[in-house]
C-alpha cells in the first residue's frame, strides 16, 4: 500500500527540549487502527544522582480518524525535585501514514508536532516512524527532529526505539531506548541516552468493550546522562475505546 500524505500536528513535552530523553515520552508505532479512541497517561521519574526525583506526567486523548490519520492533544505536567507539579506544556500531534516498504517489511508514517510551552519558546518537531511487525516480534524506530521557535535556535535530533516479543498470555517483553543525536551545530556529541528492559501487556474486554495497554520498565542512563542520574522508571497506560 502506498499513501502520499502530509502531517501537521503538535505534541508533548516541555520536557522534549529540556528534560531527559524518554521522560514522559513513548515509542510511536506506524500502524493506525481506525475508530479507536485512546486515553493515556505516561509517567517517568529519574532515580539517583543530582536529578533524583525529577519526573514528568503526560495525560492525553487521541483518536484514530482513519487508517491514514491520527490526532491527539496532550498535557505535560512536570515536576522538579522539591517543587510542586505544574502544567509545562499543552501539545497537539498528528500522524499520517506513508505506506509499506515491501523490501524491508516496514510500515512508515510521519508525525508532526507543535508544542505550546509555558514560560518559554514554543517548539515544532517531526518524527519519521518506522515499524516492523512479524509474528511475535514488534520493532519500532522513531527518528526525531525538533526546533524551538526562537531566533538562532538549532534543530535538535534524537531517537526512540523499542523491540519486544510475545511472551506468555497478554504479556510482551523486550527493550526500549531513547537518546539525543546532537544538533545542526554539533552532531553526535557525548549526549544523554537511556536504555533498558520493558514489559508490555494488553488486557482485552475491559468495561465498555475497551482494551487496556500497559508498559513498564527501567532505563539505565548512558553517556552524559550518567553525570546527572542513574536511570528512569517508566509506566504507560492506554485505555482504548472502539467505536
Amino acid at each position: 500500500m502506498r499513501l502520499m500524505v502530509i502531517g501537521m500536528a503538535a505534541a508533548l513535552l516541555s520536557s522534549a527540549a529540556s528534560a531527559a530523553p524518554g521522560l514522559g515520552d513513548k515509542v510511536y508505532g506506524a500502524t493506525l487502527h481506525p475508530g479507536v479512541t485512546e486515553v493515556e497517561a505516561r509517567y517517568g521519574r529519574l532515580t539517583g544522582g543530582h536529578a533524583d526525583g525529577e519526573d514528568a506526567l503526560v495525560l492525553g486523548v487521541a483518536h484514530n480518524f482513519s487508517s491514514r490519520f491520527f490526532g491527539a492533544v496532550l498535557f505535560d505536567l512536570e515536576k522538579e525535585p522539591n517543587e510542586h507539579r505544574r502544567l509545562g506544556a499543552v501539545a497537539f500531534e498528528g500522524i499520517v501514514t506513508l505506506g509499506h516498504i515491501g523490501g524491508l517489511g516496514l510500515d512508515a508514517a510521519l508525525l508532526g508536532e507543535y508544542v505550546l510551552v509555558r514560560g518559554g519558546a514554543d517548539h515544532v518537531a517531526t518524527r519519521l516512524l518506522l515499524q516492523r511487525h512479524q509474528g511475535p516480534f514488534d520493532g519500532r524506530l522513531n527518528l526525531i527532529a525538533e526546533k524551538a521557535l526562537e531566533r538562532d535556535s538549532h534543530i535538535h535530533f534524537g531517537y526512540a526505539a523499542s523491540a519486544d516479543w510475545a511472551a506468555a498470555g497478554p504479556f510482551r517483553a523486550g527493550a526500549a531506548a531513547f537518546g539525543e543525536l546532537g544538533d545542526t551545530e554539533h552532531f553526535l556529541p557525548r549526549a544523554d541516552h537511556y536504555v533498558g528492559p520493558i514489559v508490555k501487556a494488553d488486557i482485552e474486554h475491559m468495561p465498555g468493550g475497551a482494551d487496556l495497554g500497559i508498559e513498564a520498565g527501567y532505563l539505565f542512563a548512558l553517556g552524559h546522562a550518567r553525570d546527572e542520574t542513574d536511570g528512569q522508571i517508566r509506566l504507560l497506560l492506554e485505555y482504548k475505546l472502539h467505536f
